[in-house]
C-alpha cells in the first residue's frame, strides 16, 4: 500500500515489508474517522476513555516514542519509576480530544510522525541496532530490542488500535472499516 507516508527512498526486502504493513495499519486506522466532525472524533462509545481522535493521538506518541528508542534507546522512553502525577494525566490526555484540538491538526500531526518514521526505517544502516529496554513492570529486566523489535511493536499498537477504533466508530454511527 502506497501513500503520503510512503518514504521517498526505495526500499526493498524486510524493510519495504515491514514499512507496508505499518502502512495498512495506519491507513484502517486513519479510515475510522472518515467524515467526522471534531465532536464525533471525540465522542467517546464504550466505557473506557478511548474515543477515535484520542486513539489517534496515542498512536502518534507511542510510534513517535519508539522511533526515538530505535535513535536514542532507552532515554527516549523516560523513567517509570519517576512519573509524577502530571505525567500520567499528560499520558491520559493521550487517549482524549482536548478543548481546541481538531480532528485535522491530529491526523496532520500522526502524518508527519509516520514520515518521520518511515524514513528513520529506509535509512538506518541495519535493523539489528538495538538497546536496553527502560525499567517498567511490563518490560522483563536486562531486556533488549532491536530497531526490528522495536518497529514490529509500532506495527502491533497500530493495528491493535486500529481494531478498538473500528469498534469505536461502528458504536458511533455504525460505519465499519471493514465488512
Amino acid at each position: 500500500m502506497t501513500d503520503s507516508t510512503t518514504p521517498a527512498r526505495t526500499v526493498t526486502g524486510e524493510r519495504a515489508d515491514l514499512l507496508n504493513e505499518l502502512a495498512q495499519a495506519r491507513h484502517f486506522l486513519r479510515f475510522t474517522t472518515r467524515e467526522l466532525t471534531d465532536e464525533q472524533a471525540g465522542q467517546r462509545t464504550t466505557a473506557s476513555e478511548l474515543c477515535l481522535g484520542g486513539l489517534i493521538k496515542h498512536v502518534t506518541a507511542t510510534e513517535r516514542s519508539w522511533a526515538q528508542f530505535i535513535v536514542e534507546g532507552p532515554s527516549a522512553l523516560g523513567d517509570f519509576d519517576s512519573m509524577t502525577e502530571e505525567d500520567f494525566a499528560r499520558r491520559a490526555d493521550e487517549f482524549r480530544m482536548l478543548p481546541g484540538e481538531t480532528l485535522a491538526g491530529v491526523l496532520k500531526e500522526y502524518e508527519e510522525v509516520a514520515r518521520r518514521t518511515d524514513e528513520l526505517v529506509a535509512g538506518l544502516p541495519g535493523l539489528d541496532v538495538d538497546h536496553p529496554l527502560p525499567k517498567a513492570p511490563w518490560f522483563a529486566p536486562g531486556a533488549r530490542w532491536s530497531a526490528r523489535r522495536a518497529l514490529i511493536h509500532i506495527i502491533a499498537e497500530t493495528a491493535q488500535h486500529a481494531g478498538h477504533a473500528d469498534i469505536i466508530r461502528e458504536s458511533l454511527d455504525g460505519a465499519k472499516s471493514m465488512g
